[in-house]
This record gives structure tokens, C-alpha cells and sequence, in this order.
């Protein structure tokens, strides 16, 4: 078979072979499981094989393989045209129940009707010698008839299906039918134009080579539908384009050859740079789509948090609120605003508001917590005397000390602590929080409390203030100082020594403590050796 096909031909015919090839191996490996994306890998294969055919049907002079070569164009041109009905049938579900007549009616039927195209049923004979460039008279079969109802018939049932997705699609479906549409318009009056008209009225077979040409609108348009933006990300076009012009560059080695190894050896070049051009296209799209699905995942969990965190907020404002009542009534009762009551009522009264006190106190770390979290605590500061706020707070827990056996030693360095911040906050979680929290874990032995104007380690003023609170307590390991100061972090046997512990005390303190423009960390020589809380005030 001699092919007299110019360079320019070969290179317009590899362009679009390529270009078709990378959009639907890109619209495959965009969602494999997708029987629209599945179909549509499909449809650009043969739509490719039928480029291929009708291209080197027109450039062959020998009249034997010419016959043969028209024979496979119209044998593919079934297919064609019945990808495209299967294309409209199925766009755009991810799965897709075929009719039962689908598999025993029409497919077989297609089936057949292309056997048949390669019979001299529908083509006969060529009666004129075949020239380059031109399509020679062949004398057509009696079945040719039923060759043109079934592509005619195919073509007409894809536009029927298109239209109806357009008319009762929902907005997002009917957006991309109209693209389709539109690529469809495009492709069909090409064809029409410059493969029937020009041929017919004037002569002109200049343009019947390209084919694969004028189809590559609709395909191009259906893949976009099919991937949607995905293939317009930027990152996406600009890997398109350096595997495009990669491409292109293997394509023009083939052209230029000059032995038949060198063709060869060009083309598997050409084939194996088309194949790894498509992979990395297409990890290119996989990176972009998960970008977006990781986006699209943060997005939903903000909305979720802060849905979580509202309803958060009205449990326990209600809880508080039934607290707060409990609370109002046990300690009327121990005050005797209802008349004397007998020792033992007295006495439970008393354990159950200290009981309702702790969950009143819960419910406010959680509160305090999740405001903190959001950034939406307003501070009222002023200058307050930050050494008898400590006095006050040993004071308070004095009987709880006394009461487990342990003592506690306040050591306060001279110097000035007035400091500007507020107070309650400070007071209530962190000098409390950090003495209390000693308290708590430590079984037996001794609790010392610290505040220095500077670095109690030397005799220089720093221009800080440090609070320290140091324990023979149970001490901290390495892997709990990891949760310490974190939202709900607990020690790993913390709950075991209090029972009552929430994990948001350190965690409030360090945000009142940084708020104030502090640092707060603790020390540890490990389980069992007690630990020591430091937090380092700016002086005012």
C-alpha cells in the first residue's frame, strides 16, 4: 500500500489524534467506575480509528486495499454513531440500568449492521481508480439503505436523548447538555460543510482527510461537561500544555523520518510519551480534586463545629441555669431561710452544694473554654494587687489543704505586684486553677507557692512577674506533658486521681495567661516526682 500523505496532513492527523486520546483517558481515570466517563474513553477510541481510517482511505492509490480501508470507515462509523447514542443515553449518571432491549435487541442489531459494512452487501466495488485526496465511485449494495436508517436512526436517538435531559434536567445538568449541544452544532455543520457540501456541489475533497478534525469540537465539549472545571484548573492546563507540546515534538520526529527503523522507533517513541502524557495529567487532575474534596471537607467541619459549639452553648447555659437554682436552694436551707431543719438534712444539704458548686464550675470551664477557642471573651482590664490575690486563694483552699494532710508553703519576694489585667480571670483560672490542680494530685507531702518580682534564681529584676506552684505530688511524664495545656488534654491516669478532672483547666489558663502577654509551661522529673507550674507575667 503506497501513501503519498504530505508532512502537513500527518501532523494535523497526529495533533487532533492526541489531543482526542489525552481528553478521554483524562475523562477515564477521572472516575473509572463512571459509566458515562467509561463510555465516553469509548467513543474517542473509535471516534480515533475512524480519523485514522478515513484518513488513509483517501491517500491509498491501490484500488484492493482502498476498498477495504471504505469498507472500515463505514464499518466504524456504525460504532461511532453508536457510541454516541450510548453517550447520550447514559450522560451524566455514574451508573446506569440498560433497557432489556438495549442488550437483545440493539446491540445485536449494530452488531450486525456493521458485519454487514464490510460485505460487498452494502459497498460492491470501486468503479474508479482511487487518487490522493479524493474519494473514488464505489458502487453501492442493496443494504446500503439499511446502513444509512441505522446511523441516521442512532444519531437522531442521541439527540433525542440529549434534549430531553436539557428540557427536564435539573440547572447543573442542563448547563452541561448545552454545551454538548453547542459542540454538537459545531462538529455536525463542519461536516456537513466541508464533507458534503464542498465534495458535492464543488468538487473539493481537499478536506475530506480531516474528519477527526471536525469532530474534535464535540469531543472537546463533552469532556468538559463529562469532567466539568477540573480540566480548566490552572495547574491542570498547565500540565495539558507541557504534555501537549511534548507530544507534538515525538509527532514531528515520526514525520521526518527517513528509514522505515526510524519510523519505527518514532512511533513507540511517539506512543509511549502520549501514554505516560495522559498519566500525568491525569495525577495531576486526581491532585486537584482532592485539594478541592479536602476544601470542600474543612468547610463542612467549620459549619459543623460551629453548629456543635452552639448547641454546646445552650446545653449548658441550661444546665448552669438549673445549677444555679440548685444551688440558690441548698444554701437557704444551710442558712436556715426556711426555719431549722434537722442536722442531718443540714449536713446533705451542705455536701450536695458543694457537689452542684463543682458542676457549676464545670459547666463554666467548658463555656470559657469554647469562647476562648473562638476568640469571643471580652477582658476588662485594670491594675489590681496580684500578690493578695494569691494570699486570697491560699486562704480559700486552706481548709481543703488541712483537710488532706498536706501543707502548703506561700513564699512571696518583696517588690511591687500591681499588675493590669483581669482579675477575675486571673485569679479564678490561674492562681486557683494551678493551686487547686496541686491540691489534687498530691496524695501527701508538701505544696509550695511562689510569687517573685523577676527571676527568683538571681538577684536581677527581669521587668516580669513569676507565679510558680511546685508539688511532691504524682508528677508528669513526658507523654502527658504533650496533652498538657491542649482543649480536653488529660493526663494518662489523671482521671483515676480526680475523678472530676475536664482537661479544659490548664488549657483555659494558658489562653487568660498568653492574653495577658504571659507564658505559662510546666516541669517534671517524671512520674512520681511532683511537678512545678510557671506562669511569667509582663510587669505593668
Amino acid at each position: 500500500m503506497t501513501f503519498l500523505a504530505n508532512s502537513g496532513n500527518l501532523i494535523i492527523l497526529g495533533l487532533t489524534v492526541s489531543a482526542i486520546a489525552m481528553l478521554g483517558f483524562i475523562a477515564f481515570f477521572n472516575n473509572p467506575k463512571s459509566v458515562t466517563n467509561r463510555t465516553f474513553l469509548g467513543f474517542t477510541i473509535v471516534a480515533i480509528l475512524w480519523g485514522v481510517l478515513n484518513f488513509s482511505a483517501t491517500q491509498t492509490q491501490e484500488p484492493s486495499a482502498s476498498l477495504v480501508l471504505w469498507r472500515l470507515v463505514i464499518f466504524t462509523a456504525v460504532w461511532f454513531c453508536f457510541s454516541i447514542f450510548r453517550l447520550a443515553y447514559v450522560f451524566p449518571e455514574d451508573t446506569k440500568i440498560f433497557h432489556p432491549l438495549y442488550r437483545r435487541a440493539l446491540l445485536p442489531f449494530v452488531a450486525l449492521v456493521s458485519f454487514l459494512t464490510l460485505t460487498p452487501w452494502v459497498f460492491v466495488r470501486l468503479t474508479t481508480f482511487p487518487s490522493p485526496g479524493t474519494i473514488p465511485d464505489i458502487e453501492n449494495g442493496p443494504l446500503i439503505p439499511l446502513f444509512g436508517l441505522t446511523v441516521g436512526g442512532l444519531v437522531c436517538g442521541a439527540i433525542y436523548h440529549f434534549v430531553q435531559k436539557l428540557r427536564h434536567g435539573d440547572a447543573a445538568e442542563r448547563r452541561r447538555v448545552d454545551l454538548i449541544m453547542a459542540g454538537t452544532a459545531i462538529t455536525f455543520a463542519l461536516l456537513i460543510t466541508f464533507n458534503f457540501i464542498f465534495p458535492t456541489l464543488f468538487k473539493i475533497f481537499d478536506f475530506i482527510p480531516y474528519g477527526v478534525v471536525f469532530i474534535f469540537p464535540f469531543i472537546a465539549c463533552t469532556a468538559y461537561a463529562i469532567i466539568r472545571y477540573h480540566l480548566f484548573n490552572v495547574k491542570v492546563i498547565a500540565a495539558e500544555v507541557f504534555s501537549f507540546i511534548l507530544t507534538v515534538a515525538t509527532l514531528l520526529q515520526i514525520v521526518f523520518s527517513t528509514t522505515v527503523l526510524e519510523l519505527f522507533l518514532r512511533t513507540a517513541a511517539f506512543a509511549l510519551v502520549l501514554f505516560i502524557s495522559i498519566l500525568f495529567v491525569r495525577s495531576v487532575v486526581r491532585e486537584v480534586q482532592q485539594r478541592e474534596i479536602i476544601q470542600k471537607q474543612e468547610q463542612e467541619l467549620e459549619i459543623v463545629n460551629k453548629q456543635q459549639e452552639g448547641l454546646l452553648h445552650f446545653i449548658s447555659h441550661e444546665v448552669k441555669g438549673y445549677l444555679t437554682e440548685s444551688q440558690a436552694g441548698f444554701a437557704a436551707i444551710i442558712e436556715g431561710d426556711y426555719g431549722a431543719v434537722p442536722e442531718k438534712v443540714k449536713d446533705m444539704a451542705s455536701t450536695a452544694l458543694t457537689s452542684v458548686r463543682r458542676g457549676v464550675a464545670t459547666v463554666m470551664d467548658i463555656l470559657d473554654a469554647s469562647n476562648l477557642k473562638k476568640g469571643t471573651v471580652a477582658y476588662t482590664k485594670k491594675p489590681f494587687d496580684l500578690r493578695k490575690a494569691v494570699r486570697d486563694i491560699v486562704d480559700e483552699l486552706k481548709a481543703s489543704i488541712d483537710e488532706k494532710g498536706i501543707s502548703i508553703d506561700l513564699a512571696i519576694g518583696e517588690g511591687a505586684y500591681l499588675f493590669e489585667g483581669d482579675e477575675d480571670k486571673i485569679r479564678r483560672h490561674v492562681v486557683r486553677n494551678l493551686i487547686d490542680n496541686a491540691v489534687k494530685y498530691t496524695p501527701h507531702g508538701t505544696i509550695r507557692v511562689e510569687l517573685t518580682d523577676g527571676d527568683p534564681s538571681t538577684p536581677l529584676r527581669t521587668g516580669k512577674i513569676n507565679f510558680s506552684v511546685q508539688d511532691s505530688g504524682v508528677g508528669i511524664t513526658p507523654e502527658d506533658k504533650q496533652n498538657l495545656f491542649t482543649e480536653g488534654g488529660h493526663g494518662k491516669d489523671s482521671v483515676k486521681i480526680n475523678v472530676h478532672s475536664t482537661g479544659y483547666g490548664l488549657f483555659i489558663a494558658k489562653q487568660v495567661v498568653e492574653a495577658h502577654g504571659g507564658k505559662i509551661w510546666a516541669e517534671s522529673e517524671g512520674q512520681g516526682k511532683g511537678s512545678k507550674f510557671i506562669v511569667e507575667f509582663p510587669i505593668s
